[in-house]
């Protein structure tokens, strides 16, 4: 195989593939805490289309499984590498080519960080929807590839909402660009639809035309309720998506306050049972958060904050994004990503809790819940993983099991990736895995790409 790598070594710019084992390590796996990787071959560090069609080609031809890579900030074993696998890391892909204020898009490389977007869009009053809580760190690659979701994604869509048009490498090496700029277009199957949230398993997306909006005028007016039971926190989320369109809606249970408490100290109440944080913005927004409030106030809030100042949101909102954080301060996370109707988000919140209470281990739950997607995350001691994992795993697959049974989802935006292959069968059914595989066998008729992940 090193006469081979030399191979496409020759086929790539000097310094673009990766060898040893050393500099591999750091291709090896994605930010999932217990999932397993192997030892890949090689990696190829693409600048340019070019680099990675001559990467899948090589490989295509001698039927070496591949492995696309971001920023490796995914939490479900997607980008995890078997033994073997060239992985082609697209995180050195980073020029935004257009910013257009007339059609209102914007041209990116798949390794543009989430952030950027926004902030050169920002020049021209506009900004890109989609912000998962890594948005700082994610790539738009990854975050194309899992269809991720984010804060605001109650309002704005996930990221498959966001999106005109792809340009993606196919398994042997073919560039395939679909969609385009309009806001319309049916012509032919929605290969763009398709591609995203397909998990580097149909083809290696390398850039996306991506749909910008005006930057809201009015708000943010964002407030932080504070309930003494989950049920109370529960009945508030689904009172509020009744009666107002919120910009974002996110819950912390009583565990995750503290934990957010331990690690950075936001003066959260710790006696608290869970903590609501809603935002509205545009022209309404004063009304907006005036009819959250007072939903919050009648579900039995202990107490309520309102703001309109941004930097005042942003402190409010730094307790939900720093969950992560907080979980890996304290241990090994293992994070469950499931939704549920949002009617029923105060029964799954209670599910939760039982399931955590019967595992014996630290279980801590945030979420998107005004989307009904929640994130149980499980926190095993580093000197104990070894006994508790297959506790956690049992107590994992019970959350699935019971949201599939409420009408959801065993993945609300992190993706299958190799943790939820498994789970994920209930939920396609027989005829839609024959369907999957089918598209699969299209595509990538040599089961080259990402093997092993998705379904």
């Amino acid at each position: 195989m090193e006469r081979e790598l030399a191979g496409l070594a020759e086929a790539l710019p000097d310094g673009r593939l990766v060898t040893g084992a050393a500099s591999l390590e750091a291709y090896r796996r994605d930010r999932a805490g217990l999932s397993t990787a192997g030892v890949p071959l090689a990696a190829v560090r693409a600048r340019t289309v070019a680099d990675v069609s001559a990467a899948l080609a090589w490989a295509h031809e001698r039927r070496v499984p591949v492995v696309p890579r971001g920023a490796g900030t995914g939490l479900s074993g997607g980008a995890d590498t078997p033994d073997g696998a060239l992985v082609v890391s697209l995180a050195d892909m980073t020029a935004i080519r257009e910013i257009d204020p007339a059609d209102q898009v914007a041209v990116v490389e798949a390794g543009v960080v989430n952030a950027e977007v926004s902030r050169a869009a920002a020049e021209f009053g506009l900004f890109y929807p989609p912000d998962p809580s890594s948005f700082e760190i994610s790539t738009i690659g990854g975050n194309l590839a899992t269809n991720a979701g984010g804060l605001r994604c109650v309002k704005y869509g996930v990221t498959r909402d966001s999106v005109l048009g792809l340009e993606a490498v196919l398994a042997d090496g073919r560039v395939l660009r679909t969609g385009g700029r309009t806001v319309k277009g049916v012509a032919g199957y929605d290969l763009t639809r398709l591609l995203v949230g397909s998990e580097g398993t149909l083809g290696v997306i390398t850039s996306a035309v991506l749909r910008l909006r005006p930057r809201p005028r009015g708000g943010p007016a964002t407030f932080a309720a504070e309930f003494p039971t989950l049920e109370a926190a529960g009945a508030a989320v689904s009172g509020i998506v009744r009666v107002a369109r919120p910009s974002l809606l996110e819950l912390l249970d009583n565990m995750s306050i503290n934990l957010v408490e331990d690690h950075a100290r936001m003066d959260l109440d710790r006696a608290a049972e869970a903590l609501v944080l809603g935002q509205a913005d545009g022209p309404n927004a004063a009304e907006e958060l005036a009819a959250m409030v007072a939903v919050c106030r009648d579900a039995g809030a202990a107490s309520v904050v309102e703001t309109d100042d941004p930097a005042d949101a942003e402190l409010m909102l730094g307790a939900r994004r720093k969950h992560y954080e907080a979980c890996e301060a304290r241990g090994v996370p293992l994070v469950d990503d499931v939704a549920v109707p949002r009617s029923r988000i105060a029964e799954m919140l209670r599910e939760i809790d039982r399931v955590g209470r019967e595992s014996g281990l630290l279980v801590s739950t945030v979420g998107h819940a005004g989307d009904g997607n929640l994130h149980p995350t499980f926190i095993l001691r580093r000197d104990a993983v070894a006994e508790e994992e297959p506790r956690a795993w049992a107590a994992a697959e019970e959350i699935c099991r019971v949201a599939l049974s409420m009408g959801g989802t065993v993945t609300g935006e992190h993706g299958v990736g190799a943790l939820k292959r498994e789970w994920v069968r209930e939920e396609l059914g027989g005829v839609g895995l024959e369907v999957h595989r089918a598209v699969k066998a299209a595509l990538d008729p040599r089961g080259i790409l990402n093997p092993g992940k998705a379904f």
